[in-house]
């Protein structure tokens, strides 16, 4: 897969290496970044391993093996050096999550692609149209958090970023040329400023187990019961908890109220082996779920009706822009954006901005027309 002219990635693992190679990327004016997790292996997720290119070299960062990644915040951080991600969210919330860094001026090739309007924007399809190559996504759900990597784990990673920065210069070349440089910036802009993604276990999760709504009262407090058992085992086993028992495997349960291991035979996803596992845990959990008290569902924060009408306006304005854009709806404006704007209903030009800050392009762009739905 691997033209022969790659170098070997550089695998860094010791401290001196990492000072080193923090030093030569603080020369460089932009910087290709992926990540790497584990969470389809582990109860709690975590970062694994960190990758940059430059020109002429690939780093593979494990975060496993060093004490302190705080250098690396000095170039996530810095407004003079580009981050150029592909799909940046998800990293840059993690990266908050597990090490605290900060970020200005990042570059997102998918941004950029469904800026211009392109169906596909997954790096395979971007790759093989902007530059011809042809990935593999082999390796897409290994383990990251298994030492020793394999070098074929270490060549997949890499190939994350080694393409980056010339994908990264063809897309803006196409947004220069469509007139969209700024939109797609402005949108890069504002992943600087998400939300670390959240580790951490939810007891109401339950609730938001499709089909729940099938259940009745007392069957959802032996889901309640069900779902807690769940998480104590994935965290007895550190795995994640979908890999002890599905969801429709614990509504299935919930629904029947099974009595013996017998009756846990026939249900979907109950193996002989997760029989054997967590058989006597899962009839202990219905136990309780008979006797405990009906769970109530946790109120959300109610929403005027007016501003639901003016949302639907505004999202049947975005949906036509988008329309003729030939873009997806999110591009013209983010739905939280949307929903900030029905809630705060501003009237004029100067509250408007002030609600859709820091979006100034948009703004410029749609602002108007926004009004004016709004005022109708």
């Amino acid at each position: 897969m691997n033209p022969p002219s790659f170098p070997p990635p550089r695998l860094i693992q010791e401290e001196s290496a990492f000072r080193d190679m923090v030093t030569t990327m603080r020369s460089h004016s932009r910087l290709a970044v992926d990540t790497e997790s584990n969470s389809l292996h582990a109860y709690r997720e975590r970062v694994c391993l960190i990758q940059f290119s430059i020109p002429g070299a690939d780093f593979l960062i494990d975060p496993l093996a060093l004490r302190d990644l705080n250098p690396l915040d000095s170039l996530f951080s810095n407004p003079e050096i580009e981050k150029v991600f592909h799909g940046a969210e998800y990293d840059i919330m993690c990266l908050k999550r597990d090490f605290g860094f900060t970020f200005a001026n990042l570059f997102d090739t998918q941004v950029a692609s469904r800026t211009l309007g392109r169906k596909r924007s997954g790096l395979k399809d971007i790759l093989a149209e902007e530059l011809g190559i042809q990935m593999s996504k082999r390796y897409q759900r290994a383990n990251w958090g298994k030492r020793p990597l394999s070098p074929d784990l270490l060549d997949y990673a890499r190939l994350d970023t080694y393409y980056l920065l010339p994908l990264r210069d063809r897309l803006a070349e196409a947004l220069q040329r469509a007139g969209r440089w700024q939109e797609a910036c402005e949108a890069c802009e504002r992943l600087t400023n998400v939300d670390p993604h959240d580790n951490g276990f939810n007891p109401d999760g339950y609730w938001r187990i499709s089909n729940i709504r099938t259940l009745t009262p007392r069957q959802v407090a032996l889901l309640r019961e069900l779902y807690l058992y769940r998480d104590s085992q994935a965290r007895r086993f550190d795995r994640p908890p979908f890999k002890i028992l599905g969801n429709e495997t614990l509504l299935a349960i919930a629904q029947e109220s099974p009595g013996d291991l017998m009756a846990l035979r026939d249900l979907p996803g109950m193996t002989p082996g997760k029989i054997r596992r967590y058989g006597d845990g899962l009839l202990s959990a219905v136990a309780r779920g008979r006797q405990a008290p009906i769970p109530r569902r946790p109120t959300s924060k109610r929403i005027a009706e007016a501003a639901h009408v003016r949302y639907e306006a505004l999202h049947s304005w975005r949906k036509s822009v988008a329309r003729k854009r030939r873009v997806e709806s999110d591009v013209i404006l983010p739905r939280e954006v949307l929903w900030e704007i029905a809630q705060a209903a501003p009237s004029d030009t100067e509250s408007l901005r002030r609600v859709m800050h820091p979006l100034e392009w948009r703004f410029q762009a749609y602002g108007e027309d926004i009004l004016t739905i709004l005022r109708d």
